[in-house]
């Protein structure tokens, strides 16, 4: 007798609100579909690490259906678990413990670095996978592409709060991002105006300024932004005349974790992940205390990082990820692979994978920054998408 088709569904890198979302509505679809749905836990790990066998390893595979993914949808992060696992560059020290030393030496690429893409397609293969449904950012839809090179049926959707994935205007996550940076900040106008100081709030950001920006737009803020370096005479100059414009004598900035001023720089610290990034030292204390010496103003920071990422999705996150995947579902019933879910001028669509040799998306800082007054352009605005959009090309089929 022949077995349903199978489907398999993972969450890699950071988790942000929506996730669950996604889960949950890849399961329904894909079971009225005749799929058998399997979860694979903590992201590509759950593909390098498993251990063969004749049973399906419960450590990394979880089966899914209706009632196991009823109410996961309530919640955020990601009910799947997530690594930053890249399986073209591990260490000796993170391979799975089973994988033979042998073998891993075949599959040795440079000093302590190792490529063990092919466990990864013998594990789909042993799962016996029709088709795979990756969910992440850049650096997990990169090793995406590698497995669309080698033959593997599969379907992405984006998520980030650094909105800055190729081929789409949007990614789940960005609308909680802003929604939650926005309360964060008005909350914190009355310790910042009790006390008469300048606020610097520093945002996700490392190489893409959407979040600092969009945040900046909604909160009538001036902003800093990884794409346009700045003067900071100037900006201790503007933030001194707000604080004194201000009835409440309080001024401040929002900074993307990646922005700096000219002839300034921020360490990175820790040890640096899978895909090479290392942490970027807190922009906002450095940052706070240099407008401080400028201006002689009492000065505050804050970090409003992890803080965006946590919790239940926002009903913007939350719509665009049940449409994402029941979308997905769509092309996966018309056997189309090798694809990305995306909003693209306003509307919803799809687009090639996201070549990893690009990089991220970048703000275009002449059409959406100001970069004289550390402020977002609100002018010109008449017949642009809701989302005001980054550049993508039109749908090609």
């Amino acid at each position: 007798m022949a077995r349903n088709r199978r489907i398999g569904i993972l969450t890699g890198g950071g988790d942000v609100p929506g996730l669950n979302s996604v889960i949950k509505s890849v399961t329904y679809r894909a079971t009225e579909l005749g799929f058998d749905v399997f979860g694979i836990r903590r992201g590509w790990e759950g593909l390098t690490h498993q251990q063969p066998g004749a049973e399906m390893d419960s450590r990394y595979v979880v089966p899914l259906d209706r009632i196991s993914t009823r109410t996961i949808d309530r919640t955020g992060g990601t009910w799947l678990h997530s690594s930053r696992t890249n399986p073209r560059k591990m260490k000796k020290s993170t391979l799975p413990p089973h994988l033979d030393a042998a073998r891993a030496e075949q599959m040795r690429t440079g000093e302590d670095r190792y490529d063990i893409t092919p466990v990864v397609l013998e594990n789909i293969e042993a799962m016996g996978l029709d088709y795979l449904i990756p969910i992440g950012g850049d650096d997990t839809l990169s090793f995406s592409q590698a497995l669309h090179d080698n033959g593997v049926p599969l379907i992405a959707i984006p998520k980030t709060m650094d909105n800055d994935v190729q081929g789409t205007e949007y990614c789940i996550g960005f609308s909680t991002a802003i929604t939650r940076a926005k309360d964060a900040i008005n909350r914190q106008r009355t310790t910042i105006g009790s006390h008469e100081r300048i606020g610097v709030f520093r945002i996700f950001g490392r190489d893409a300024g959407f979040t600092a920006l969009y945040t900046a737009f909604v909160t009538s803020a001036r902003c800093l932004i990884p794409e346009a370096p700045y003067d900071i005479d100037r900006l201790a100059t503007i933030l001194a005349e707000d604080h004194a414009n201000n009835p409440s004598h309080y001024s401040f900035v929002i900074t993307a974790e990646g922005a700096i001023w000219e002839g300034g720089s921020i360490a990175e610290v820790g040890e640096p992940d899978a895909f090479g990034h290392k942490h970027k030292a807190n922009v906002s204390e450095i940052l706070a205390s240099e407008i401080k010496a400028l201006t002689g103003i009492d000065t505050i920071h804050s970090d409003l990082t992890y803080d965006l990422r946590s919790g239940e999705p926002d009903s913007v996150d939350q719509m665009v990820a049940i449409v994402f995947a029941n979308t997905a579902m769509e092309l996966v019933a018309d056997g189309r692979r090798g694809r990305m879910m995306a909003i693209r001028e306003g509307r919803y669509s799809h687009s090639p994978l996201p070549d990893p040799e690009l990089g991220a998306v970048s703000v275009d800082v002449e059409t959406m920054y100001n970069q004289d007054r550390f402020r977002p352009i609100y002018t010109g605005l008449l017949g642009r998408p809701l989302l005001l959009g980054h550049g993508v090309t039109p749908l090609d089929e």
